[in-house]
């Protein structure tokens, strides 16, 4: 019997960070990006709680040098704070990936991290990684 139990709370840190904790799907609209111009495509991920307790969930974005999350063209990375998923619940965040008159065609991986958070957003429990390819023609 841990502290927790003394409490009647129970500890449930050790079944949340052994198994994969999200089933993540991801979709462009549309499905590609116009090379050398300004465009952009809308990355809409679906993010599955495949747990059986709630949890706090956040998800990061990634993208390599010749895209952008942004239209000034900076932004490489962005967090999207999901909020509290229930088990087997789904929630969709959205994110608009911009391309430039310096994206030339061909593939791109763009990378999508769920996080499982505890107590607050800065402390991570467990992750589950994805890569989708855009295509720039």
């Amino acid at each position: 019997m841990g502290i927790f139990g003394l409490f009647g709370k129970k500890d449930v840190k050790a079944d949340l960070g052994k198994a994969l904790p999200y089933m993540i799907t991801t979709e462009f609209t549309p499905y590609r990006l116009r090379s050398n111009t300004r465009s952009s495509s809308a990355l809409s991920i679906r993010v599955k709680n495949l747990t059986s307790e709630p949890v706090m969930t956040s998800v990061v974005v990634e993208v390599p040098e010749k895209l952008s999350l942004d239209e000034t063209g900076f932004t490489r990375q962005k967090e999207v704070r999901v909020g509290m998923l229930a088990a087997n619940e789904e929630k969709n965040a959205n994110v608009d990936v911009f391309g430039n008159t310096s994206t030339d065609k061909g593939e791109y991986t763009i990378g999508v991290t769920a996080f499982v958070h505890y107590r607050d957003y800065a402390h991570v429990l467990n992750a589950a990684k994805k890569r989708t390819m855009l295509q720039v023609v």
